[in-house]
Protein backbone atom coordinates (compact mmCIF):
# COMPACT_ATOMS: atom_id res chain seq x y z
CA UNK A 1 0.00 0.00 0.00
CA UNK A 2 1.04 3.27 -0.78
CA UNK A 3 2.70 5.29 2.67
CA UNK A 4 2.20 9.11 3.11
CA UNK A 5 4.23 11.33 5.53
CA UNK A 6 2.15 13.23 8.30
CA UNK A 7 4.10 16.23 9.64
CA UNK A 8 7.65 17.40 9.33
CA UNK A 9 9.42 15.06 11.95
CA UNK A 10 9.88 11.68 9.58
CA UNK A 11 6.01 9.95 10.71
CA UNK A 12 5.77 7.49 7.92
CA UNK A 13 2.56 5.48 7.42
CA UNK A 14 -0.01 3.73 4.88
CA UNK A 15 -2.25 5.09 3.04
CA UNK A 16 -4.93 4.15 5.48
CA UNK A 17 -4.98 2.66 8.67
CA UNK A 18 -7.38 1.32 11.23
CA UNK A 19 -9.40 2.47 14.16
CA UNK A 20 -9.62 -0.12 16.81
CA UNK A 21 -12.05 1.56 19.16
CA UNK A 22 -15.35 -0.52 18.50
CA UNK A 23 -13.47 -3.64 18.83
CA UNK A 24 -14.36 -2.95 22.41
CA UNK A 25 -16.04 -0.17 23.32
CA UNK A 26 -18.90 1.87 21.25
CA UNK A 27 -20.33 -0.64 18.79
CA UNK A 28 -21.82 -3.09 21.23
CA UNK A 29 -20.26 -6.28 22.98
CA UNK A 30 -16.29 -6.46 22.64
CA UNK A 31 -14.96 -8.76 20.03
CA UNK A 32 -11.53 -9.37 21.50
CA UNK A 33 -10.68 -12.50 18.90
CA UNK A 34 -12.33 -10.71 15.63
CA UNK A 35 -10.19 -7.78 16.62
CA UNK A 36 -7.22 -9.78 16.90
CA UNK A 37 -7.86 -11.54 13.50
CA UNK A 38 -8.69 -8.35 11.94
CA UNK A 39 -5.80 -6.14 13.04
CA UNK A 40 -3.51 -8.87 11.54
CA UNK A 41 -4.93 -9.32 8.53
CA UNK A 42 -5.18 -5.48 8.04
CA UNK A 43 -1.35 -6.12 8.29
CA UNK A 44 -1.09 -8.57 5.80
CA UNK A 45 -2.99 -6.08 3.42
CA UNK A 46 0.10 -3.27 3.87
CA UNK A 47 -1.69 -1.31 6.71
CA UNK A 48 1.01 -0.38 9.38
CA UNK A 49 -1.17 2.15 11.34
CA UNK A 50 -3.24 1.41 14.46
CA UNK A 51 -4.98 3.55 16.51
CA UNK A 52 -6.19 3.03 20.00
CA UNK A 53 -6.36 5.17 23.25
CA UNK A 54 -6.65 4.49 26.97
CA UNK A 55 -10.28 5.36 26.84
CA UNK A 56 -11.11 2.49 24.55
CA UNK A 57 -10.54 0.08 27.57
CA UNK A 58 -12.57 2.00 30.29
CA UNK A 59 -9.31 2.02 32.42
CA UNK A 60 -9.14 -1.74 31.87
CA UNK A 61 -6.17 -1.28 29.65
CA UNK A 62 -8.42 -4.24 27.37
CA UNK A 63 -7.97 -1.90 24.41
CA UNK A 64 -4.18 -1.65 23.59
CA UNK A 65 -3.83 -5.14 25.26
CA UNK A 66 -5.64 -6.36 22.40
CA UNK A 67 -3.78 -4.42 19.98
CA UNK A 68 -0.13 -5.21 21.76
CA UNK A 69 -1.37 -8.76 21.12
CA UNK A 70 -2.40 -8.97 17.71
CA UNK A 71 1.29 -6.90 16.31
CA UNK A 72 3.46 -8.28 18.91
CA UNK A 73 5.09 -10.44 15.90
CA UNK A 74 5.00 -7.81 13.67
CA UNK A 75 5.79 -4.34 15.93
CA UNK A 76 8.96 -2.96 14.37
CA UNK A 77 7.02 -2.70 11.00
CA UNK A 78 4.05 -0.91 12.85
CA UNK A 79 2.89 2.47 14.19
CA UNK A 80 0.96 2.26 16.81
CA UNK A 81 -0.77 5.38 18.07
CA UNK A 82 -2.16 5.76 21.12
CA UNK A 83 -3.78 8.60 23.48
CA UNK A 84 -4.35 10.20 26.61
CA UNK A 85 -6.01 13.02 28.64
CA UNK A 86 -8.96 11.46 30.85
CA UNK A 87 -9.19 10.11 34.42
CA UNK A 88 -11.26 7.00 33.80
CA UNK A 89 -12.07 6.75 37.32
CA UNK A 90 -14.90 9.51 36.69
CA UNK A 91 -17.77 9.38 33.93
CA UNK A 92 -15.51 10.23 30.00
CA UNK A 93 -18.89 11.74 29.13
CA UNK A 94 -18.72 14.45 31.67
CA UNK A 95 -16.09 17.37 31.62
CA UNK A 96 -14.56 16.45 35.12
CA UNK A 97 -13.16 13.43 33.68
CA UNK A 98 -10.59 15.10 31.73
CA UNK A 99 -7.25 15.06 32.89
CA UNK A 100 -4.05 16.28 30.71
CA UNK A 101 -2.04 17.08 34.03
CA UNK A 102 1.68 16.15 33.53
CA UNK A 103 1.47 13.33 36.66
CA UNK A 104 -0.97 11.81 34.46
CA UNK A 105 0.19 12.13 30.86
CA UNK A 106 3.16 10.41 32.75
CA UNK A 107 1.20 7.47 34.32
CA UNK A 108 -0.79 6.86 31.14
CA UNK A 109 2.39 6.24 28.76
CA UNK A 110 3.86 3.96 31.43
CA UNK A 111 0.81 2.18 31.20
CA UNK A 112 0.21 2.12 27.69
CA UNK A 113 3.83 0.72 26.77
CA UNK A 114 2.75 -2.25 29.04
CA UNK A 115 -0.38 -2.92 27.45
CA UNK A 116 1.16 -2.55 23.92
CA UNK A 117 3.67 -4.85 24.77
CA UNK A 118 6.39 -2.11 23.26
CA UNK A 119 9.24 0.11 24.55
CA UNK A 120 8.09 3.12 22.69
CA UNK A 121 4.40 4.96 21.32
CA UNK A 122 5.19 5.44 18.15
CA UNK A 123 2.23 8.66 18.35
CA UNK A 124 0.78 10.12 22.05
CA UNK A 125 -2.10 11.81 21.46
CA UNK A 126 -3.79 14.51 23.71
CA UNK A 127 -7.37 12.60 23.40
CA UNK A 128 -9.18 15.59 24.21
CA UNK A 129 -7.94 19.52 25.29
CA UNK A 130 -8.00 20.08 28.72
CA UNK A 131 -9.00 23.68 29.69
CA UNK A 132 -7.57 23.40 33.60
CA UNK A 133 -4.21 22.58 31.75
CA UNK A 134 -2.25 25.07 28.91
CA UNK A 135 -1.66 23.50 26.18
CA UNK A 136 2.06 24.34 26.31
CA UNK A 137 2.62 22.48 29.53
CA UNK A 138 1.02 19.41 27.88
CA UNK A 139 3.31 19.68 24.49
CA UNK A 140 5.96 20.15 27.02
CA UNK A 141 5.40 17.08 29.23
CA UNK A 142 5.24 15.09 25.84
CA UNK A 143 8.29 16.33 24.81
CA UNK A 144 10.15 15.14 27.60
CA UNK A 145 8.54 11.79 27.01
CA UNK A 146 9.87 12.07 23.19
CA UNK A 147 13.60 13.21 24.72
CA UNK A 148 13.14 10.12 27.31
CA UNK A 149 12.36 8.12 23.81
CA UNK A 150 9.28 6.78 24.80
CA UNK A 151 7.61 8.96 22.58
CA UNK A 152 7.97 9.11 18.64
CA UNK A 153 5.49 11.90 17.57
CA UNK A 154 2.98 14.26 19.63
CA UNK A 155 -0.33 14.55 17.91
CA UNK A 156 -3.65 16.31 19.03
CA UNK A 157 -6.91 14.86 19.17
CA UNK A 158 -10.41 17.41 18.24
CA UNK A 159 -8.15 20.19 19.38
CA UNK A 160 -9.19 23.62 17.41
CA UNK A 161 -6.80 26.39 15.33
CA UNK A 162 -5.75 28.42 18.62
CA UNK A 163 -4.91 25.44 20.61
CA UNK A 164 -2.70 23.92 17.66
CA UNK A 165 -0.69 26.53 17.13
CA UNK A 166 0.12 27.12 21.05
CA UNK A 167 1.35 23.67 21.27
CA UNK A 168 2.95 23.70 17.52
CA UNK A 169 5.15 26.29 19.31
CA UNK A 170 6.26 24.26 22.40
CA UNK A 171 6.56 20.82 20.73
CA UNK A 172 6.10 20.42 17.06
CA UNK A 173 2.99 18.73 16.09
CA UNK A 174 3.07 16.20 13.64
CA UNK A 175 -0.54 14.67 13.41
CA UNK A 176 -4.18 16.27 14.57
CA UNK A 177 -6.82 13.71 14.69
CA UNK A 178 -10.30 15.23 14.11
CA UNK A 179 -13.79 13.37 12.48
CA UNK A 180 -13.78 13.88 8.80
CA UNK A 181 -15.88 12.22 6.02
CA UNK A 182 -18.50 13.16 3.31
CA UNK A 183 -20.41 13.32 6.03
CA UNK A 184 -18.51 15.43 8.46
CA UNK A 185 -16.60 17.97 6.78
CA UNK A 186 -16.44 21.00 9.76
CA UNK A 187 -12.79 20.88 9.71
CA UNK A 188 -12.49 22.16 6.20
CA UNK A 189 -12.85 25.59 6.62
CA UNK A 190 -11.14 25.95 10.11
CA UNK A 191 -9.22 23.45 11.14
CA UNK A 192 -7.27 21.67 7.58
CA UNK A 193 -5.86 25.52 6.97
CA UNK A 194 -3.83 25.41 9.83
CA UNK A 195 -2.00 22.00 9.80
CA UNK A 196 -1.80 22.75 6.22
CA UNK A 197 0.29 26.11 6.81
CA UNK A 198 2.28 24.68 10.26
CA UNK A 199 2.99 21.01 8.41
CA UNK A 200 0.85 19.28 10.65
CA UNK A 201 -1.01 16.08 9.09
CA UNK A 202 -4.63 15.10 9.34
CA UNK A 203 -5.67 11.65 10.61
CA UNK A 204 -9.79 11.85 10.34
CA UNK A 205 -11.55 9.39 12.46
CA UNK A 206 -14.97 7.99 11.66
CA UNK A 207 -14.26 8.79 8.15
CA UNK A 208 -17.63 6.73 7.26
CA UNK A 209 -19.63 8.12 9.19
CA UNK A 210 -19.53 6.10 12.23
CA UNK A 211 -20.83 2.96 9.72
CA UNK A 212 -23.55 4.94 8.14
CA UNK A 213 -21.70 5.22 4.65
CA UNK A 214 -21.51 1.37 4.43
CA UNK A 215 -24.88 1.39 3.65
CA UNK A 216 -25.49 -1.47 6.43
CA UNK A 217 -27.79 0.77 8.78
CA UNK A 218 -30.97 0.99 10.21
CA UNK A 219 -32.32 3.68 12.92
CA UNK A 220 -31.09 4.29 16.07
CA UNK A 221 -34.09 2.89 17.85
CA UNK A 222 -33.11 -0.83 16.31
CA UNK A 223 -29.53 -0.54 18.13
CA UNK A 224 -28.99 -1.60 21.69
CA UNK A 225 -28.37 0.95 24.32
CA UNK A 226 -24.59 0.46 24.24
CA UNK A 227 -24.37 1.33 20.53
CA UNK A 228 -23.71 4.90 20.04
CA UNK A 229 -25.79 4.62 17.26
CA UNK A 230 -28.73 4.68 19.12
CA UNK A 231 -28.32 7.84 20.43
CA UNK A 232 -26.33 9.69 17.30
CA UNK A 233 -28.64 12.32 16.28
CA UNK A 234 -27.41 11.03 12.89
CA UNK A 235 -30.00 7.96 13.01
CA UNK A 236 -32.69 9.46 14.58
CA UNK A 237 -36.21 10.38 12.65
CA UNK A 238 -35.87 12.99 9.71
CA UNK A 239 -32.54 13.18 9.64
CA UNK A 240 -32.12 9.55 9.41
CA UNK A 241 -34.19 9.12 6.27
CA UNK A 242 -32.42 11.81 4.79
CA UNK A 243 -28.67 10.89 5.25
CA UNK A 244 -30.15 7.64 4.10
CA UNK A 245 -31.21 8.58 1.01
CA UNK A 246 -28.46 10.43 0.16
CA UNK A 247 -26.38 7.22 0.78
CA UNK A 248 -28.47 5.51 -1.64
CA UNK A 249 -27.72 8.31 -3.89
CA UNK A 250 -23.64 7.30 -3.42
CA UNK A 251 -24.60 3.83 -3.78
CA UNK A 252 -25.69 4.96 -7.06
CA UNK A 253 -22.49 6.50 -8.04
CA UNK A 254 -20.23 3.89 -6.29
CA UNK A 255 -22.01 1.25 -8.56
CA UNK A 256 -21.02 2.81 -11.67
CA UNK A 257 -17.59 2.65 -10.71
CA UNK A 258 -17.65 -0.70 -10.00
CA UNK A 259 -16.72 -0.21 -5.97
CA UNK A 260 -18.56 0.13 -3.15
CA UNK A 261 -19.90 3.12 -0.70
CA UNK A 262 -17.47 2.26 1.70
CA UNK A 263 -15.02 2.70 -1.17
CA UNK A 264 -15.74 5.51 -2.67
CA UNK A 265 -16.05 7.55 0.70
CA UNK A 266 -12.87 6.45 1.69
CA UNK A 267 -11.17 7.10 -1.79
CA UNK A 268 -12.87 10.58 -1.68
CA UNK A 269 -11.06 11.47 1.70
CA UNK A 270 -7.90 10.33 -0.24
CA UNK A 271 -8.56 12.94 -2.74
CA UNK A 272 -8.59 15.46 -0.62
CA UNK A 273 -4.81 15.66 0.20
CA UNK A 274 -1.76 13.83 0.60
CA UNK A 275 -1.44 14.67 3.53
CA UNK A 276 -4.21 13.05 5.20
CA UNK A 277 -4.67 9.04 6.43
CA UNK A 278 -7.96 8.09 7.63
CA UNK A 279 -8.35 5.51 10.16
CA UNK A 280 -11.39 3.51 9.03
CA UNK A 281 -12.62 0.64 12.64
CA UNK A 282 -13.94 -2.34 12.15
CA UNK A 283 -13.93 -5.68 14.03
CA UNK A 284 -14.52 -7.17 10.74
CA UNK A 285 -12.08 -9.16 8.36
CA UNK A 286 -13.96 -8.82 5.56
CA UNK A 287 -14.56 -5.26 5.78
CA UNK A 288 -11.14 -4.53 6.39
CA UNK A 289 -10.30 -6.06 2.86
CA UNK A 290 -13.04 -3.77 1.30
CA UNK A 291 -11.34 -0.60 3.44
CA UNK A 292 -8.20 -1.41 1.87
CA UNK A 293 -9.13 -1.97 -1.81
CA UNK A 294 -10.11 2.10 -1.48
CA UNK A 295 -6.14 2.66 -1.47
CA UNK A 296 -6.41 1.66 -5.06
CA UNK A 297 -9.41 3.58 -6.53
CA UNK A 298 -8.88 6.73 -8.23
CA UNK A 299 -12.26 8.65 -8.88
CA UNK A 300 -12.23 11.65 -11.17
CA UNK A 301 -13.22 15.26 -10.77
CA UNK A 302 -16.44 14.52 -12.27
CA UNK A 303 -17.18 12.31 -9.02
CA UNK A 304 -15.77 14.55 -6.75
CA UNK A 305 -18.16 17.40 -8.05
CA UNK A 306 -21.07 14.54 -7.91
CA UNK A 307 -20.53 13.55 -4.11
CA UNK A 308 -20.73 17.57 -3.51
CA UNK A 309 -23.78 17.69 -5.03
CA UNK A 310 -24.99 14.99 -2.96
CA UNK A 311 -23.82 16.03 0.34
CA UNK A 312 -22.88 19.44 -0.54
CA UNK A 313 -22.41 19.79 3.66
CA UNK A 314 -22.28 16.78 5.16
CA UNK A 315 -24.82 14.50 6.76
CA UNK A 316 -27.72 15.72 8.34
CA UNK A 317 -27.81 15.99 12.36
CA UNK A 318 -25.00 16.41 14.53
CA UNK A 319 -21.88 14.03 15.45
CA UNK A 320 -22.29 14.46 18.72
CA UNK A 321 -24.60 15.78 21.50
CA UNK A 322 -23.94 19.77 22.41
CA UNK A 323 -22.33 19.30 25.67
CA UNK A 324 -20.18 16.73 24.20
CA UNK A 325 -19.17 18.93 21.22
CA UNK A 326 -15.27 19.84 21.24
CA UNK A 327 -15.13 23.40 21.96
CA UNK A 328 -14.18 24.39 18.79
CA UNK A 329 -16.72 23.63 16.83
CA UNK A 330 -19.68 25.25 19.36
Amino acid sequence: MQQRTLGRQGLSVSALGLGTMGMTMAYGAADPDGGVATIRRAFELGITFFDTAELYGGGTGSNEQLLGEAVEGFRDEVVLATKFGFDLTKDPRLGEALNSRPENIRKVAENSLRYLRTDRLDVFYQHRVDPEVPIEEVAGTVGELIQAGKVRYFGLSEAGPETIRRAHAVQPVSVLQTEYSVFERMVEDTVLPVVRELGIGFVPYSPLGRGFLTGDVRPGSEYPDDDMRSFDDRWQGKNYEANLAAVRELEALAGSKGITVTQLALAWLLAQGDDIVPIPGTRKVHRVEENAAAAGVELTAADLERIREILPHGSYGSRYLAEHMPEWTR
